[in-house]
């Protein structure tokens, strides 16, 4: 963590109250985190999502700041999870069944050009139908996997996502904030505190939560094949004694 420049938390002048417990020093104006304490949460929080992962849920990465984007996208994309790293739409969480909509929306649009059904059209209605499914792409393509409501959410900076916290708040949605000094961690459910501004830190982070993942998402689907399995030796077992009855 310490190679990732993960110690370096934001101006002193800028730092919330609540976040100088997990704060050990200030150097040139600074403050710089206490690792160990940093590591504790972050062990709290990959346990957390291993769980997620054990219960077959979704997680839904949110990284909107240019640091985050490229990093939310590429971890997401690898573990097969949703993703927002352009603007957060409000009502995301809060008005799914709208959000919803307009997935089905795009998806319906993508599938409608590929088959060459708007062949027919003017070029004038071609071009803007382009032009939708791009501007649509661009806000909805990371959350082409959100089929349903997830089962967490995982932030970088929660002051900068305070919408999409709220949001996930207001429906009883844990969230996982990888969180500078700036932020407030009452409102979070798991924090990590540490740099939330250096593209090593955030990566470092996001590759740790879906290593978790991944290893709770493995864990629980062999624990659904071993029951199915189970299920259906119990069954066949009733069958042979029900023939020989």
């Amino acid at each position: 963590m310490l190679a990732k420049g993960a110690h370096f938390g934001y101006s002193s002048s800028k730092s919330h109250p609540k976040m100088k417990t997990f704060v050990f020093a200030n150097r040139n104006g600074v403050d710089i985190f206490d690792l160990e304490k940093t590591q504790n949460k972050l062990k709290f929080a990959k346990d957390f999502v291993k769980e997620v992962g054990q219960e077959q849920k979704l997680i839904l990465f949110v990284g909107t700041k240019k640091e985050a984007k490229s990093v939310v996208a590429e971890v997401a994309t690898g573990i097969d999870m949703p993703f927002v790293n352009e603007r957060w739409l409000g009502g995301i969480i809060t008005n799914f069944s709208e959000i919803k909509k307009r997935l089905n929306h795009l998806e319906d649009l993508i599938s409608k050009m590929a088959k060459g059904e708007f062949a027919k059209n003017t070029k004038l209605e071609r071009l803007r139908i382009d032009e939708e499914i791009e501007k649509m792409k661009r806000f909805f393509s990371g959350m082409s996997k959100l089929k349903s409501l997830p089962g967490a959410l995982i932030v970088i900076d929660s002051e900068k996502e305070k919408i999409a916290v709220a949001e996930a708040r207001k429906a009883n949605i844990p969230v996982v904030a990888l969180m500078s000094s700036d932020c407030n961690p009452s409102e979070i459910d798991y924090i990590i505190p540490a740099n939330d501004s250096s593209v090593d830190s955030i990566t470092y982070f996001m590759n740790e939560i879906a290593i978790s993942y991944k290893e709770g998402f493995v864990e629980g689907t062999k624990k659904a094949e071993d029951k199915a399995k189970a299920d259906a030796e119990i069954s066949d077992k009733e069958k042979v004694k029900e023939e020989v009855e």
